[in-house]
């Protein structure tokens, strides 16, 4: 079996890479007779050299591979027909702007992994970036606070050398007693969680900090029942909020009247109610400096999120009452970082542990026959066509 690793092509660039170069000598010790080829690149965090120190080909082709692996959408005209690929295609939800991709894929013979896609036999996520992008949207929400209130200035994090660079940074600061809510539990959120309590900022329950004051910042982490409610007001459970829905209405406003800082770590299904809404944000009582929305859903359950920013623009303002864009520095707006990349400012962390991720939970489904099946569901395509399990999708291929 050959493996490659693919230079990324989309633009603007991005730094990280499936596996490092400790990663891919590990693989190759590990499981005797694979081949691994690196496809050269100017780009990734690792240098080409760094790769041929560890005993790795590196080339400017490395077609004859049967499996590639990549992190972001590979442009369609590089797609290698007959071949294997893993990497991010963000299609799952039928984003119009990559049916193009999806097509090609099919049109062109490839079994299509997306890392998305890579999960258990009870459908949890096996790997992503997700704690990096909390990590990141950690620091740049306390860094929009500063900057909006002229406090303290922070280096971008793009600039810093790692994670522990970024919360050293964050150490020297003496915050004021803010309150930071944080909504979701899985990977983004213990990357918020993570930081947090790195720089010693208290964890406290819902109850006390819905209803007490405190001389020091603190935070809470909630989950899905504690910011939604049955409009019939019945408490059930998790899975009832899952199978209906539509029978649920958001309950975050208790939340907005007493926080400083909002970080946005939830994962959020079509159906479910919007989290933050315009008459939220429209309140007087809204007390909200800060929105984090690291899961980014432009025209989402945030209504704050007009757009994505960018890592070269990382913050903008919104004025609730005009329900529009304003400069960050406007008296009447709140600060909005809404950037869709957020890993990428942290390119040697965030890949290293996703090597390690898809070391630990993937890489041994090539050798074992995949007895687990976590090849099997994770196959969107397949021989031209979509698998059963994404045969969802055929109307989005379809163009319908």
């Amino acid at each position: 079996m050959k493996f490659g690793i693919i230079k990324e092509r989309k633009n603007p660039p991005d730094r990280r890479v499936v596996f490092s170069p400790d990663e891919l000598a590990r693989i190759k010790q590990l499981y005797q007779g694979i081949t691994i080829k690196v496809e050269s690149s100017d780009v990734r965090i690792f240098t080409d050299d760094q790769y041929k120190n560890m005993g790795l080909e590196v080339a400017n082709n490395i077609s004859d591979c049967d499996v590639f692996f990549g992190v972001k959408e590979v442009p369609t005209e590089y797609l290698i027909p007959n071949k294997s690929y893993f990497f991010f295609s963000h299609t799952l939800k039928k984003q119009p702007h990559n049916r193009q991709l999806l097509q090609a894929l099919l049109e062109k013979n490839i079994d299509f992994y997306d890392h998305e896609t890579l999960v258990n036999a009870h459908n949890h996520r096996l790997i992503g970036f997700g704690k990096y992008a909390g990590i990141v949207g950690t620091y740049n929400s306390i860094r929009a606070f500063g900057t909006k209130f002229e406090l303290f200035k922070l280096p971008k994090a793009e600039t810093l050398s790692g994670k522990e660079a970024l919360i050293a940074h964050l150490k020297r600061l003496i915050l004021p007693p803010l309150k930071f809510v944080i909504t979701g539990t899985g990977k983004v959120g213990s990357g918020v969680k993570e930081v947090l309590d790195a720089i010693k900022i208290k964890e406290v329950s819902v109850e006390n900090y819905l209803t007490k004051n405190y001389a020091q910042a603190v935070y809470t982490q909630i989950d899905v029942l504690d910011y939604n409610k049955r409009k019939d007001r019945k408490v059930i459970d998790f899975n009832d909020f899952v199978n209906n829905p539509q029978e649920y209405e958001s309950d975050f406003e208790r939340f907005t009247k007493v926080s400083d800082i909002y970080i946005t770590g939830h994962f959020h299904a079509n159906a479910a109610p919007k989290i933050l809404t315009q008459e939220m944000l429209q309140d007087k009582d809204c007390k909200i400096k800060v929105v984090a929305d690291i899961s980014c859903d432009v025209n989402g359950p945030i209504a704050c999120t007009l757009r994505s920013s960018t890592i070269a623009e990382p913050l903008y303002g919104y004025w609730p009452s005009e329900n529009k864009e304003v400069d960050v520095f406007h008296p009447a707006a709140i600060v909005v970082m809404a950037v869709d990349n957020l890993p990428c400012e942290l390119p040697k962390d965030a890949s290293e542990g996703f090597g390690d991720m898809f070391m630990e939970h993937v890489i041994p489904a090539f050798f074992n026959g995949d007895k687990d099946g976590i090849l099997q569901r994770a196959k969107m395509t397949e021989k031209g066509k979509l698998t059963p399990r994404f045969s969802y999708l055929q109307d989005y291929v379809d163009g319908k």
